[in-house]
Parts: C-alpha cells; sequence; structure tokens
C-alpha cells in the first residue's frame, strides 16, 4: 500500500484525495494545513490523520509520497522539507513565485533522483494526443491561446505578490499545452490593460494580451482576463497548413467541423502515474517538475513583460535547462 500525505488541504488538494483514495493501493495518510479545521474536514473524509502544519505531518513518517497542494506564495520550504526526508514529491502548479527557489527544488529532485510529477493534468487529455497525431508532419505557424474567466473565491487570488496574477496562476495550462503542441518560446511581449480606478495598487492585471515568438518561427498570441462572471473562454488553437485545431479541458474542435469530445479521465492519470512512479513500475509521468519548470519560466516571463512594459526575451538556458 503507497501511503500519501498532503501538504495543503484546499479544492484541489481534495480533488487528487478523492481520486487517490479511489485507487486500491494507495492510503491517504495524513494532511496538513495551516488551518487545522480545514485538515480535519478533508482528513475525516478519507479516515486520516490532521496535522496544522507540515512538519509535524512529516514527523510522523511511514509516508510513501507528498502532494504539496498550497498557494503561490506558500511553495518552497514544504517541497525542501520534504525532499530533506527523501520522499517523492507531486506540486501543484504554480511552482513558487520565487524562480531561484523552484530552479533550486528541481536541482534538489534531480540530486536525490526522486520520482516527481506536477499537476498540468491537461497533458492527459486524450484529444492532446489526437491533437498531436492531427499535427504530425504539419509545424504549427500560428497559437492563439485565451484564459477568459471569472475572479476565482480566494483571498490571496488578487493579490499579485501572492498568486503571481492570472497567467502564472491560471493561463500556465495554456502555455503548457502551447509549449508541447507547439514548441519553445524565444521572445513574449505581454501589454495589461490599464487600470481603470477600481482595481487597487498591487492587484493583478484584469485582462492582458501579449505577442509570442516561437523558436520553430510560429508566431502565438495570449489573451487572458478575470473580468468576467463565468469561464467564457479557455484553450488553445492552433493552425497549421491545411489544418485548425482548437483544444480546451473538454473537447478538441477540428477545421471548425469536427468535434471530439475528451474522455474525461485526465486528472485520474495523472494521479495515477504518478502512483507508479513511486512504486517503481512502468509509469507515464509527462510533467515531471524539471519539465514544469520551463513552462513555469515561461509564464513569469510573460509577468516580467506586463510589470516592465516591455519584451522579454528566453535564453536557451531558461528553456533547456535550470540555471546553476
Amino acid at each position: 500500500m503507497t501511503r500519501i500525505g498532503f501538504i495543503g488541504a484546499g479544492n484541489v488538494a481534495a480533488r487528487h484525495a478523492d481520486v487517490l483514495s479511489g485507487f486500491p493501493d494507495v492510503t491517504i495518510a495524513g494532511i496538513a494545513d495551516t488551518d487545522l479545521d480545514r485538515a480535519e474536514a478533508l482528513a475525516a473524509r478519507h479516515g486520516a490523520p490532521a496535522y496544522g502544519g507540515h512538519a509535524a505531518l512529516l514527523a510522523a513518517g511511514g509516508l510513501d509520497a507528498v502532494y504539496v497542494c498550497v498557494p503561490p506564495f506558500a511553495h518552497g520550504n514544504p517541497e525542501f522539507d520534504v525532499l530533506s526526508c527523501n520522499i517523492p514529491i507531486f506540486v501543484e502548479k504554480p511552482l513558487s513565485l520565487d524562480l531561484r527557489a523552484a530552479e533550486n527544488i528541481s536541482s534538489e529532485i534531480d540530486r536525490r533522483s526522486l520520482p516527481s510529477a506536477v499537476g498540468h493534468h491537461w497533458r492527459y487529455l486524450d484529444i492532446v494526443e489526437q491533437a498531436r497525431d492531427l499535427l504530425a508532419g504539419r509545424p504549427v505557424r500560428l497559437a492563439l491561446g485565451h484564459w477568459l474567466d471569472k475572479i476565482p473565491p480566494v483571498g490571496w487570488w488578487l493579490k499579485a505578490g501572492m498568486s503571481g496574477g492570472q497567467i502564472v496562476e491560471q493561463a500556465v495550462h495554456v502555455l503548457d499545452l502551447a509549449r508541447l503542441l507547439v514548441g519553445e518560446v524565444t521572445m513574449v511581449h505581454a501589454v495589461p490593460s490599464e487600470s481603470d480606478g477600481a482595481a487597487e495598487d498591487g492587484e493583478v492585471d484584469r485582462a492582458t494580451a501579449a505577442v509570442m515568438r516561437f523558436a520553430g518561427g510560429a508566431a502565438g498570441l495570449l489573451a487572458t482576463s478575470c473580468l468576467l462572471a463565468h469561464k467564457h473562454r479557455v484553450g488553445l488553437e492552433v493552425c497549421a497548413e491545411g489544418l485548425a485545431l482548437e483544444v480546451s479541458e473538454t473537447r478538441l474542435l477540428v477545421d471548425g467541423r469536427r468535434v471530439i469530445e475528451d474522455d474525461g479521465q485526465a486528472k485520474t492519470r495523472v494521479d495515477r502515474e504518478f502512483v507508479n512512479a513511486v512504486r517503481g513500475g512502468q509509469a507515464d509521468v509527462r510533467v515531471p517538475y524539471r519539465e514544469a519548470l520551463r513552462t513555469h519560466r515561461l509564464a513569469l516571463a510573460l509577468a516580467r513583460s506586463a510589470a516592465e512594459r516591455a519584451p522579454v526575451f528566453l535564453e536557451p538556458s531558461d528553456i533547456l535547462e535550470v540555471t546553476p
């Protein structure tokens, strides 16, 4: 039986715990959260002990893997403490608001040769595999990404210093898909909308438009907004010679006519493959921490471009390897 602990007891942690508890070879061994009531509520659903902090969870021992599902600003210490115990780690995106911390975490995972995974579950969409098959031999020349949505109902999300902003916290899923289907990005230029006075200083941009240049020659656009009352449009469109595809989390639209529905199993697959890796069996972990770091650098480059009102160029070292 694989014993898995959780650091963080919010909605995303609850989703993972529900999936994992359905696996016959997994048990939820403990839930830690700085809000003990929240930890106890989630722990009670899975017959597990609750802890008021991750140090107590780790001190209890007996863990085969740990899921770190904390807000963006809280990443860093939990990961380092898990790794210091030589425990495999699953980290929910975004990795960290501190790029150096994320790079050091990646290096420590590599140094210890530990299994790792990050929650970019879009990589496990059945329709993404079909999109890749359709694009085989057809280089993408244009990519259009969207995340047009509402403000999530968590207090820290509107604070740029806590969430990192919409591109880092949400649209990173679209950026990861763009890297998979189109390739690496070498230049970004993001332009935020001007505040109308309603947003307070230090809050996230309510809308951003960005241009991206891909290493393979494709042009890209990304549009994000949290101005809406509901999720309006989230996904990636790509255009290649004679072919247009639109990928969302639920369906693939081919040439504006043929609709292919996803099988809905991506959020199960991402957990199953990580557990397989932890158990030492054959595993298809598509986004280990090092791979997620490449997408995270791209998201941070876009956020930096929006803040500085200037283009940002990604060097080959930013794309292909962790900075020493």
